[in-house]
């Protein structure tokens, strides 16, 4: 597929960190670019930096997520990329742990672990099967019959989960798992789907730990094989254009990680 002005893109989360290095990276290709998240301020600051469209969109909401295809749409035509980077967890703690002062059992929240589910998996879910069925509506591409392609966000925590992650770990190896089948739904439509599992990346939550707390930025830095800091956000955003571009990049998951390994803790 190639990426330029002939192109719409749907980018959700697409307001700050990964989200964000992929949308001003499609926009510098000339792709017309649709930045779907919550945060009206940092979102329309975002759109107007690279000359982009905003559209004010909760994922885990049915109706929010139609509307802004149908504001993007309106405005860009027919998407045929869609990136998935909206996503997030809540401190959920323990599968099952004692509280350290009283030693009464606390079991995890089920309402909090079906929150991180619906934001992450259920959420990106939502927005695949919406811009999947306007692609169905396109004519191919090419010989191959390439109508569009998808790349979702995981994360090295699907593979990796420490403890305490047990609801985002879950919720990102969901994403993980439905690739290759909804890769194998969608083939004979020419459409592809693949999905970045990423490690450490400096993104604004993190990088706010380098101003907090420098010792455990340090510490993070070191904890990465090579090369020894956190990854870009533009890095995320290169492999996803790799995975655009390249029409038989299909049904994968991809570490993009420097050789990391998380430890249980």
């Amino acid at each position: 597929m190639n990426l330029d002005s002939s192109l719409s893109a749907v980018v959700t989360g697409g307001a700050s960190g990964l989200g964000a290095a992929t949308a001003t990276a499609l926009r510098a290709l000339g792709v017309k670019v649709a930045i779907f998240d919550k945060n009206p301020e940092t979102g329309e600051r975002k759109a107007a930096e690279i000359g982009a469209l905003f559209c004010q969109v909760d994922v885990m909401d049915e109706a929010s997520v139609d509307a802004g295809f149908a504001k993007a749409r309106a405005a860009h035509g027919q998407e045929r990329v869609l990136v998935n980077c909206a996503g997030g967890g809540r401190p959920g703690g323990k599968t099952v742990s004692r509280n350290k002062e009283t030693g009464a059992i606390v079991r995890h929240k089920t309402e909090d672990f079906e929150w991180t589910l619906g934001l992450n998996t259920v959420g990106t879910f939502r927005c695949i099967t919406a811009a999947a069925a306007g692609m169905l509506t396109l004519d191919p591409l090419s010989e191959d019959g390439d109508r569009g392609a998808i790349v979702n966000t995981g994360s090295v925590a699907a593979q990796d989960g420490q403890i305490g992650q047990v609801a985002y770990s879950a919720a990102k190896a969901a994403i993980a798992g439905m690739t290759l089948t909804i890769a194998r739904d969608l083939s004979s439509e020419g459409i592809r789907v693949n999905t970045i599992l990423p490690g450490i990346m400096a993104t604004p939550p993190m990088l706010s730990v380098r101003e907090r707390a420098p010792q455990i930025w340090q510490s993070l830095n070191a904890s990465v094989p090579f090369p020894r800091r956190l990854g870009h956000p533009e890095e995320f955003a290169d492999l996803a254009l790799t995975m655009l571009r390249n029409g038989y990049f299909n049904g994968q998951v991809v570490r993009l990680d420097g050789a990391i390994r998380m430890p249980p803790r």
